[in-house]
Parts: C-alpha cells; structure tokens; sequence
C-alpha cells in the first residue's frame, strides 16, 4: 500500500493559512489589498477585541457576481494573472489567489458582495459552505471574519494582548493610508473610530493625524528620477528623530514593503545631521518598471527582489541628502503649551419664574490673552545716565489653519543664517551666546569647529593622494588566508587614498607608506577596521571609513569645552560656520547651534 498520498483541499487551506494568516493583521493586510485592486475609493475597517474576536472589512469596489463569488474561496483562483509572462509584470497587490480560501479554513467568513447588478452572500465554517443565496447589498464587498484559530488551539495560545493585536493593526493602517493617500480609510475598535483618512491625497495631512503638527511642519518633500526609478516622498527634518528605524515607510509600486538596504541607504543620507543610534522619519515611494520587480518571494508578499538595486539606492541616497542640505532648520527650543484652567458657573435653578435674560458667557479664563492694557502716564524723573530708546516690542500673532499651520519663512537655510548673528558673550567657557531678529542663539563651540574642520579637511582629501611618507618600520597586521589571496582587491579601492598594502609572510599584510593626513590616526586600528569591513561585505567602503576618520581627526584639532574665548575668538567661530555647505550639525550628527526664539522668550517672562 502506498505511503505517500495527496492532502485534502482543506488540509492544504489550514497549511497555506499558517503562512498567509500569522494574526489578525495579516487577515486585514489580504482583505484590504484586495479592496485596493477591486478600485475601492473608500475602505472601512471594524475591529472587535483586537480582531480576534471578529473582523469586518467594507470597500466600495468592483464587487463580484455570484460565480466569481464562489470561485474567489478557491485555491488559487484570481483575476489578476492569465499566463506565466504576467508572473514577471505584475500590476496588483494580490495575485496568488491564497488568501481567502486560508482565511475561511482557520475561521468564520460571511462574504456580501455586489456587482451592482445582483447580490451575493456566502457563508463558511472552517472550510465548509454553509449558506449560499442572493441578497440586496450595495456595490462593493463586505467580509465579515470571526472565530479566528478556534480550531487551530497551537496557532491560538500564541496570539498576544487584544490591546497588542490591534497595535499592529492600527500601524497596518496607518502605512496603507501612506502608501494610498488618495482613498479614504477608516479604522474602528470596539466600535469607536480611532483613525480616518480623507482620501485627498496630502501625506502631510496623514503625518499630522499620525504624529502631530511638529512632524507635519518639518516634512521636507523630495523628488527624484533617473532612467529606471522615480522616488518621492516626505523626509522629516533631522532634529525630530526616534530611538528606533521603526518610522522608514518603504513603498515600491504602491506596495508596502520591507528592506534592511534601502532602510540603510536612508540613514546613509541622514547620517551627516543626526546623533548615533537615533533614526529618522521618513516617508518613501517608489516607482519603477514592474519587470524589474520580483515580488514572487514569500506568501506575505513584504519582500521583493529588485534589479538594478544599487542605482536605486544612490538615487535615494543622493535625493534625501539634496532635500536635506536644501532645507535644514535649526534646533529651537521649546516647551509644551500650558493650558489655562477654565471654570464655568453652574446655573442657577430658581424655585420661582423669574424673566429670561440675555445669555452671559460665565467662563473665566486664568490667562491674560483678552487682556487690554489701559493708557497710564508717566512722569519721566530725571536719570544720572544716559537713557537709551528701548524699542517697541511687537507681537505677530501667526495664521492657523486646519490641519496644518503654515510655516513661517526664515533665514535659517544654509549658511546665510550665520550671517545675521552678533555676538554677545561666551557662557561656562563652552557655548558662545548671540542673538538675530529671531531670539536668542546658542552655538556649541566644540561642534561648530568640528563641522568647519571636517569640511576642510574632507575637501582636500577628494583628490586623489600623491603625498606619502616611507616609514622605517613598516605596519604589520595579522590576517586570514581569504584576505590575503584578495589583497590586490583591496589595493584597487584604496590606492587612490595612499594605502598600498604588500603580503608579508603567509599570515601577514604590510605598509610601507602612509599617507601624509594619516598622522592623526589611531592608524593600526584604522586599518584593522578596513580589512575587517572587507571580510564582512567583500568590498572596502572607504567613503564610511573616511567619513570616521576624518571626523575623529576634526574632533580632536578643535576647540574643547570648558576653554575660554576671547570676542575676536567667538566671532571667527561664527565666521567659520559661514564657510560650511551644511552648518547646522557636527560630523557626528549633533547640532551645532539652537535657538530659543522672541515669543518663547516672552512666555517665559509672561508677556504674552
């Protein structure tokens, strides 16, 4: 007797479900990409208990008719392939044809749908159809999940909180609507919406639902092509960054995806403005020719296979740093809005008929922002000095709007906003203090001469390196037999820098020669770190390792904290920021300079 015989077409459903449906998020995933082929212009999404419970999903697409009804719980049945080419272009979110029928094997699932002309429902128990009829729906879909893993105990027990659950659902929903600015979401738990979009299109408009004014403010917008991709998005502005790389939204083709190189190829671009282990914002679509898309690789349909991915991530790398370098603000500081305390008067029950009167406002506001100064004279006595005209202080109320403020232009793009400081003096022989029409200005005297000392001393290191000097005792590092066999490799992407290594032994490389800007280096830890990059990722990335160099070298030949300036010391500091492409921030991503502007200062005081 035979040993090896073929599954059930439900046992095949439960085994494709373990890979398609992880939790309810992944449920909500299918069933809303599925929406967005169908044409759905508005999709509504109902969540009961974390979705574990039950899970309601509304579109208003195409909708399907009673046939395609019943061959959409199919193993791979779908309308979106015909043949093997389109394997290789394909065009829409879902194309496998698994996810309904894993659904409804691990579940309860009520389908309504309608095509405008004749209304379908079905309804299935863990695999089985139990009612099938027509029915008056409007046009669309409407899938209606519950009872999840119920009969699937092992898959069960490993669900989480409810309140973890809908988590990732919600963050699901918040990187649809930003990969789908145009249609219109809506998320509800428990019966109460917690997130909806208006399907106009802003991104910004999502960013400041998601994460309030401040991001939506310092939203850049950037855009770039090339011959193969087309890149857009929003970048927030460095000084607003998070502890995690959790807040990259990747998109590809209006599809969300996930991947570690482009996510690197974005911190690469931020990586001059930000401090270590912190990690921006960003808001990234891209669009490219299908047919150099393989989003063939795993059921979840995450990750993708791209050609040509190296130009692509110059093309985001270079596009990001642009945006950047073109729009950079400087740090303000600033502290959360008080709110006034507000009492209201209870009214006041009359046991007798009294005459109505007109309705007074009994709110009493603890704030002086209705406040109307009386005119006082005043007798001026006379001074022992000289009294100087104070000027008048004048406050500009800003525009609001909804939902998004305007932003008020200022000089602080590049190096012009240095031009307008004058300085007043140094405090704790650390931080020179100075001022502009704005407010107050504090420049780190350490980082600012750390970001002109870079400059410098990275622009005389883009030629190629002729000066060397020979050494009496050569530098010997120990290394593997793999990077000796391939020492002629690393000589190809280092000669242009002044390093040359030679083979010494059969365990050993060594250098004759240095360059002459290697004096300041810790230099056989610098090359250790060369070699061990290379073993790591077969190539050498002299760029990152000069960039590390370089900034050590500018740390170490600047100013230090806790040194005393004179003014025409404080003033060449200044005057050296003016000289520098990107001003605001030291080789290692810390700002150089901050700002506590006029009306932070008037809070501060209470005038205003």
């Amino acid at each position: 007797m035979a040993k090896i015989h073929v599954l059930s077409e439900h046992l095949t459903n439960m085994i494709a479900a373990g890979e398609v449906v992880e939790r309810p998020a992944g449920i909500v995933k299918e069933c809303v990409e599925n929406s967005i082929d169908a044409g759905a212009t508005v999709i509504e999404v109902e969540v009961f208990q974390g979705g574990i419970e039950r899970i309601v999903i509304t579109d208003d697409g195409c909708g399907m008719d009673h046939e395609d009804a019943h061959l959409a719980f199919m193993r791979h049945a779908t309308s979106k392939m015909h043949s093997e080419e389109e394997l290789f272009n394909i065009q829409t979110m879902g194309f496998r044809g698994e996810a309904l029928p894993s659904i409804a094997s691990v579940a309860q699932v009520e389908l309504q749908t309608s095509n405008g002309e004749e209304g379908t429902l079905l309804r299935y128990n863990y695999g089985s159809l139990d009612v099938d009829e027509k029915c008056n729906c409007p046009r669309g879909t409407k899938l209606d999940v519950s009872g999840l893993f119920i009969k699937t105990p092992a898959r069960f027990k490993h669900l989480k909180s409810t309140s973890y659950e809908f988590s990732v659902i919600a963050d699901l929903m918040n990187k649809m609507a930003l990969s789908h600015p145009d249609i219109r979401f809506q998320l509800s738990h428990d019966g109460r919406v917690v997130f909806q979009t208006s399907g106009n299109g802003n991104i910004q408009e999502i960013l400041y639902q998601m994460y309030g004014k401040e991001v939506a403010q310092n939203a850049i917008h950037f855009e770039g092509s090339n011959e193969d991709f087309h890149i857009h998005g929003y970048a927030i502005q460095p000084k607003i960054n998070r502890a995690t790389k959790y807040f990259m939204f990747l998109t590809l083709n209006t599809r969300l995806i996930r991947s570690v190189a482009i996510q690197k190829a974005i911190l690469d671009a931020y990586s001059d403005y930000m401090p270590p282990n912190r990690f921006p914002i960003v808001v990234l679509q891209m669009d490219s020719d299908t047919q150099l898309v393989d989003v063939n690789v795993h059921p979840n349909k995450w990750e993708v296979r791209l050609s040509k991915q190296g130009e692509m991530l110059d093309l985001i790398k270079k596009t990001i740093q642009d945006a950047l370098n073109a729009s950079l603000k400087t740090v303000s500081v600033s502290k959360p809005e008080k709110k006034s305390v507000i009492f209201e008067q209870p009214e006041i029950q009359y046991s007798y008929p009294v005459k109505p009167r007109l309705k007074e406002d009994k709110t009493i506001e603890q704030s002086f922002q209705n406040y109307k100064p009386i005119k006082e004279t005043i007798v001026e006595e006379k001074r022992i000095y000289e009294e100087k005209k104070i000027p008048e202080i004048k406050i500009q109320e800003e525009p609001i709007s909804y939902p998004l403020p305007k932003v008020e232009e200022t000089n602080d793009k590049g190096p012009e906003f240095f031009k307008h400081l004058q300085v007043l003096a140094q405090l704790h022989d650390s931080y020179i203090l100075c001022s502009n029409e704005e407010g107050l200005v504090i420049v780190d005297q350490h980082a600012a001469q750390e970001r002109y000392h870079y400059e410098q001393l990275n622009d005389k290191l883009l030629v190629q390196c002729t000066n060397k000097q020979p050494l009496m005792v050569p530098i010997q590092l120990d290394v593997s037999s793999n990077v000796l066999a391939q020492y002629m490799t690393i000589n190809e992407k280092t000669a242009f820098f002044g390093i040359e290594f030679e083979p010494f032994g059969t365990d050993q490389l060594i250098l004759r020669e240095i360059p002459l800007w290697f004096h300041d280096v810790d230099q056989k830890q610098f090359l250790q770190d060369l070699l061990d990059y290379f073993v790591e990722n077969q190539d050498v990335d002299m760029a990152k390792l000069r960039k590390h160099m370089i900034a050590t070298m500018a740390c170490h030949s600047s100013i230090r904290f806790n040194r005393p300036l004179s003014m025409q010391e404080m003033k060449q500091v200044i005057l050296d920021l003016q000289k520098c492409k990107q001003p605001y921030h030291c080789p290692h991503g810390r700002p150089t300079v901050i700002v506590m502007s006029d009306g932070e200062l008037r809070k501060e005081f209470e005038r205003g």
